[in-house]
């Protein structure tokens, strides 16, 4: 497949430094990536630096002599896959906003509109962010047409605490992965994925869990997210950052999770529970702290809701997809799972693995149907997986 092409804009504000990163993360994400600086981003940041990056000639002047008999601002418009400006300034916004094209930047940015995205990541003082001449030129723009990644806050290089720090570099890669992705099949489509493990209280102080660490389930909603659908991730304890673009519902027990799921399984049409939920708690809870003595300490526990099960006694419509993670038989015991429970589609894995599983990027997994088809997915990472899976369900 050829690389997507982005056209980066790199207009003068501290955060030019940021961009250098944006470039390799795109870089690495298999985009090819041409860079266009203004006067004002080159006192901060040399050309050579996009340039080694980028493995691209960086564009700064319209009036350079081209290197091949074209039109650079247009035929980099008509190159561009999408084109994002970062860090954007309130000039480059004031000028677009005004229909203003007086440098390479600007007016590339102007022919380029219509003809792919154009993402703007703003980056400045807090209060001239939060100047209404400013947010009344973004207005204008995201009426138009043009997008927009939301700053963060945070302490500024001025010293001021607020918004307009330039959002993290890695959510803007992957923001713009998830506009270019090619396959749009889950548009319309609401998912629901859970995702992580769950805790089940003992005291104050302890409980217990498994080892799941939400790896799996984060993939599978970020790829129904750059598909199109509308998802919902509800997630146990994790400590992955919540991905972009998703409604996230952090839980911590069985039954918080199971009344997040019913709340809003009648409206979903695909039910993914790739969560590692626990089977069992505690009989009573303590609302002191065991106190550690010279005796044995004896917990009785009890079964927990069987989540899973129930969605599948309540199924109407969805499509219902369950995780079994096996020490042995692992066919058998997922086929048994798969018509228990009622399900559609269970995602069987082998968690003796030493180099799949719990907290690794990769997973070796089998998917069976309801139809008694096996698709064999041997040793790929989980994005990869989560990908495999919602093309077998498209299928």
């Amino acid at each position: 497949m050829n690389p997507k092409n982005v056209v980066l804009g790199v207009s003068g504000g501290i955060a030019v430094y940021k961009a250098l990163d944006v470039v390799s993360r795109l870089k690495k994400k298999g985009f090819n990536v041409d860079v266009i600086m203004t006067k004002s981003a080159e006192e901060f940041v040399t050309p050579l630096s996009f340039q080694s990056l980028s493995g691209n000639q960086v564009i700064t002047n319209m009036f350079d002599e081209p290197k091949a008999f074209e039109i650079q601002h247009i035929s980099l418009a008509k190159k561009a896959d999408l084109m994002l400006i970062v860090p954007a300034t309130a000039n480059i916004i004031g000028k677009v906003a005004s229909g203003i094209a007086d440098d390479m930047l600007s007016t590339t940015i102007m022919a380029a509109f219509g003809r792919c995205p154009v993402v703007f990541a703003p980056a400045m003082n807090t209060n001239m962010y939060k100047n209404p001449i400013l947010q009344d030129n973004i207005k204008k723009l995201i009426k138009y047409g043009y997008k927009f990644i939301e700053p963060s806050s945070g302490r500024l290089a001025c010293g001021d605490t607020g918004e307009g720090k330039l959002q993290d570099t890695e959510l803007i890669a992957e923001m713009v992965e998830s506009m270019l992705y090619d396959k749009k099949d889950l548009a319309g489509k609401k998912v629901l994925v859970t995702a992580g493990p769950t805790i089940a209280p003992i005291d104050p102080v302890r409980f217990i869990t498994n080892r799941s660490t939400g790896k799996m389930g984060y993939a599978i909603a970020k790829e129904a997210r750059d598909r199109g659908a509308e998802v919902t991730l509800i997630s146990g304890p994790s400590n992955i950052k919540a991905p972009f673009g998703v409604d996230f519902i952090k839980v911590s027990t069985n039954e918080e999770m199971l009344k997040q799921v019913l709340d809003r399984y009648d409206t979903s049409d695909i039910v993914i529970k790739s969560a590692a939920v626990a089977d069992y708690k505690p009989k009573t809870y303590s609302d002191l702290k065991i106190k550690k003595s010279e005796e044995n300490l004896n917990i009785e526990f009890v079964k927990d809701n069987d989540i899973l099960k129930k969605l599948g006694e309540i199924k109407k419509s969805q499509i219902l997809v369950g995780f079994a993670a096996e020490s042995n038989d692992l066919i058998e015991n997922a086929k048994g799972k798969l018509a228990r429970k009622n399900l559609d589609y269970i995602v069987a894995n082998d968690i003796t693995s030493s180099d799949t599983g719990f907290a690794s990027d990769e997973n070796k997994v089998f998917i069976l149907s309801k139809d008694n088809s096996i698709l064999e997915l041997n040793k790929m990472s989980k994005t990869d997986v989560a990908r495999e899976l919602f093309d077998l369900i498209n299928r």
